[in-house]
């Protein structure tokens, strides 16, 4: 029974008082606390006028966050987002100076550095206050829910009387990175690092590993698994030889080309076509509510000035005042963390100065939060499918290692963000179904160059018989956060140049690339050893390479490993010891694949891998890595609720993210609910019972997909 009007107003003005009397007691504190702050006048003042000051600075503080605070992050949002966050601090100050100007005969002064303390601690202090007053009424705490994910609230949904959803609705959540083994270690225990992810798993939900392409990484999983195909992206990044072209899978103008030959390919719009949202994803999947989507984000226009998914979370002041208190924390975390390494002489280790620090905490803090505010909203506007990407895990495993004591800490507090979601969960209007999964893992291993002293082009440029500089440079990492962080301070994408004939040499994790830019097409292997005859034995027999893939004119798709060893993918027949006979199940199949792809360079070339350990040799700057075969890498997870049939009918490991796709649209149709399509526009919209009301757009909602 909906509560009487009058109920329901007297409640909000209790916790408007109870907060407007909170914040006056801070302000006493305070001013007793910081010698450059008083709310009294020269010659004092009594306690009752001193308290009746700090009332009026409370209460016009309040009033100008609430007023105005919206409209400067509405404003400030035109220049690059993740500025914002170093601007909260001064913002929040310079409105707590406004107030104390506003009160009468000049009894309240502040230093300006010291209104900015006052100023954080007010914001902390009326947000908790106001949330623990909102959780002892559901209907006053989902009403802050919503506003807190920039939603207007708008009349419940699934009261009684109301005509409410009938299927539940699906929330995806990526954790990137992560890997199945290690998920299982996180998960285990009397005291597991993940503790809200182990109690789900020992009860309502089930989890499989499941294998990725030849190119375990986030653009090709990722591509795949929201719309339906991953064609022709053989690594991470590749040259393209007919425009001279190199794409890059996490930049804007990378993933937008990407998605849109997915879209041509499949004919079909994605995975989150139907009412969906995409939170922190490389690819929109189709979806119209959009935050945080590296395909959208080189697009320019009023709607989109990084402002999608940033203005709902920052228009808050106490949000934007956490997330800056933490995105600052974070970076001397990994500053205190870098320097204990380097002190405690771990190896391996790799160089973690100059931006790294930041794009940490953009990755572990801003975008977290963001996000997660994001789904949130998702859910409490009802919205059938979400799926969200959180890349914390993959950055930090980069630089720390995949199971090193920095990456569990962040472990820990991805569990408590699939808490949080989960709990704000039981006040949407509709039941949803929470569906783990990870994009690919993360193996571990000494860097190539540490390994050999000489990086991957300069072998190359040795075998070619080209002059090798004499110090050896080191490939920067790739990692998924350090474009979603340019992007977000509007940076112009890198540019990547070569000579004309130089070979091109690429690096997506432990898996490399060789093209030849004077030389169209696919060169065959015939043509490379007759132009650089020690080029492919210097390769293959090198100890930090297990297999190298070239075409030849006469036997096809051919896989080279050391001492001549040789396996012909089209006939099957292998010379010595196979050279994928160290990678796992379906090794075979997975290059296979990548051989049919038209942008597949000259040579690929996949490092080796311990069988003991499942080590890789990055050819990038990390010493946790994805992108190739080998290790933990190619086993990522998929954790599912046991409502939902299983991935596959025999029990059997899913294999490649567009099958992937394939069982998470199933999950969407298997419940009485919407007319999902299994596939493209061809398959028959097969309706499974009553289509239960679809909520439209909450006002505020992010509407075009320009945004």
């Amino acid at each position: 029974m909906r509560r009487p009007r009058w109920r329901t107003a007297g409640g909000a003005l209790l916790r408007v008082t109870a907060v407007w009397v909170v914040s006056s007691l801070t302000l006493l504190v305070l001013a007793g606390l910081l010698p450059d702050f008083r709310l009294q006048s020269a010659s004092g003042d009594s306690l009752t006028r001193t308290f009746l000051t700090a009332a009026l600075g409370a209460g016009a503080f309040g009033l100008l966050s609430a007023l105005v605070w919206p409209l400067l992050v509405r404003a400030l949002l035109l220049v690059p987002a993740l500025v914002l966050g170093l601007l909260v601090f001064f913002l929040n100050g310079s409105l707590l100076l406004v107030a104390l100007g506003l009160i009468p005969e000049g009894r309240g002064q502040a230093a300006p550095e010291t209104a900015v303390i006052v100023a954080a601690v007010m914001s902390a202090t009326s947000s908790a206050t106001s949330t623990f007053l909102a959780v002892r009424d559901d209907e006053a705490y989902r009403r802050r829910l919503v506003r807190l994910a920039g939603r207007r609230h708008g009349r419940r949904r699934g009261a009684p009387g109301d005509p409410g959803p009938i299927a539940p609705g699906t929330v995806f959540l990526q954790l990137d990175g992560l890997g199945h083994d290690l998920l299982r270690e996180a998960t285990s225990g009397e005291r597991p690092l993940m503790p809200t992810v182990a109690g789900r798993l020992g009860s309502t939900h089930r989890l499989t590993p499941w294998r990725t392409d030849w190119s375990s990484q986030t653009g090709a999983s990722q591509l795949g698994i929201l719309h339906g195909s991953n064609h022709d992206l053989p690594a991470f990044r590749w040259y393209e030889k007919e425009t001279r072209r190199l794409i890059v899978s996490n930049r804007p103008s990378g993933a937008v080309e990407l998605q849109q030959r997915a879209e041509a390919r499949t004919g079909d719009a994605g995975l989150l076509s139907f009412d969906g949202a995409s939170r922190g994803n490389l690819f929109s999947g189709g979806a119209d509510q959009l935050a945080l989507v590296m395909s959208v984000a080189a697009r320019r226009g009023r709607h989109n000035r990084s402002r999608a998914g940033y203005f709902a979370y920052f228009s808050d002041p106490a949000n934007a005042t956490r997330t800056a208190v933490s995105f600052v924390a974070e970076i001397f975390r990994e500053v205190g963390q870098s320097l204990r390494s380097r002190f405690r002489r771990e190896f391996p280790r790799v160089k973690r100065g100059g931006l790294y620090p930041f794009i940490r905490a953009f990755a572990t803090v801003v975008e977290r939060d963001v996000v997660v505010a994001a789904v949130i909203g998702d859910l409490l506007a009802g919205r059938t499918a979400v799926y969200a990407d959180l890349v914390a895990y993959d950055e930090v495993a980069h630089h720390s290692g995949p199971r090193h004591r920095d990456t569990h800490q962040v472990l820990r507090r991805l569990d408590r963000a699939v808490g949080l979601i989960a709990d704000a969960a039981q006040y949407a209007p509709r039941r949803y179904r929470v569906v783990l999964l990870s994009d690919h893992g993360q193996s571990p291993g000494v860097t190539f160059l540490d390994s050999y002293g000489l990086g991957l082009e300069d072998l190359v440029r040795a075998g070619c018989g080209l002059p090798v500089s004499r110090r050896a440079g080191r490939t920067a990492s790739g990692a998924e956060a350090r474009e979603a962080a340019r992007a977000a301070l509007h940076r112009p994408e890198g540019a990547d140049g070569c000579g004309p004939t130089d070979p091109v040499v690429l690096a997506s994790g432990n898996l490399g690339l060789v093209s030849f830019p004077d030389l169209p097409g696919r060169v065959t292997r015939e043509e490379i050893e007759r132009r650089h005859p020690a080029l492919l034995a210097t390769l293959a027999n090198h100890p930090g390479i297990g297999f190298l893939l070239v075409r030849s004119a006469t036997d096809g798709a051919v896989v080279l490993g050391p001492g001549g060893a040789e396996h012909h993918l089209d006939t099957g027949r292998i010379v010595g010891e196979d050279p994928l006979a160290g990678f796992g199940a379906g090794a075979a199949d997975a290059v296979r694949r990548t051989d049919g792809f038209p942008h597949t360079a000259d040579i690929m070339v996949n490092s080796s891998c311990d069988p003991a350990t499942g080590a890789v040799h990055a050819f990038e700057e990390q010493i946790g890595s994805h992108g190739g075969l080998g290790g933990e890498q190619s086993r990522p997870f998929l954790m599912w609720p046991a409502e939902l049939s299983p991935p596959t009918a025999d029990g059997a490991e899913p294999v490649g993210a567009e099958q992937i796709h394939t069982i998470l649209r199933r999950w969407l149709r298997e419940v009485d609910g919407p007319q999902i399509p299994l596939g493209g526009p061809a398959d028959e919209l097969r309706p499974q019972g009553p289509t239960p009301e679809v909520f439209s757009p909450a006002d505020g909602a992010v509407r075009d997909k320009t945004r």
